[in-house]
């Protein structure tokens, strides 16, 4: 049976861990590598490719938000803090880095499931917007080319205006009437008559 989850575990407190491990598993998902040391988490994302990382806040060589924020522009994939510290600025820079997913030790398994659920449809829809984005700039981009090349040719050929000629004279207008003569209603100096 296919794993719910594929899940990437990176803490350095074993207990917690362990704990997290045992969540995941008891969810419905797999853990498909584990890892104790920021410098770890981009090797192990990209040799991994899980469908989340669960990612510790403190970490003995680094932060745990710093390699968040390398996880999201390096190798995408949705990430959720765990901490014991769930103050402001913590989550103000876990949410400025990509975070999809914030949790409090101790990790109940309960919590994790949807936490899990919720990060990883998230990602999915902001990656499905992001290259909607894409093709529509490559696409805006080429109606720009298109553009200018017609620019381009309508001066070359010398109609260099847009849109239909203006009407001139007497005869119909592109609406289809006809324009009547203007009566003359001044005298040779320009007075009118009365």
């Amino acid at each position: 049976m296919k794993p719910h989850w594929r899940v990437l575990i990176i803490d350095d407190h074993a207990p917690s861990r362990a704990a997290v491990a045992e969540a995941v598993t008891a969810q419905g998902g797999q853990v498909v590598g584990n890892g104790s040391r920021a410098e770890d988490v981009l090797r192990l994302v990209d040799k991994h490719r899980p469908d989340v990382t669960v990612l510790a806040v403190g970490l003995p060589d680094g932060d745990g938000v710093q390699a968040a924020r390398e996880v999201m522009t390096v190798s995408p994939c949705p990430v959720v803090l765990v901490t014991s510290h769930t103050d402001a600025p913590v989550v103000a820079r876990a949410v400025d880095a990509g975070v999809l997913g914030f949790l409090a030790k101790p990790v109940r398994a309960e919590e994790l499931g949807p936490t899990l659920d919720v990060a990883v449809h998230r990602f999915r829809e902001i990656e499905a917007m992001r290259k909607e984005n894409e093709q529509l700039k490559r696409k805006l981009e080429s109606r720009k080319l298109v553009e200018r090349a017609k620019g381009i040719l309508m001066t070359r050929l010398g109609g260099g205006g847009a849109g239909p000629p203006a009407h001139r004279g007497n005869g119909p207008r592109p609406g289809g009437e006809a324009l009547a003569p203007a009566e003359n209603t001044s005298t040779p100096t320009g007075l009118p008559t009365t």
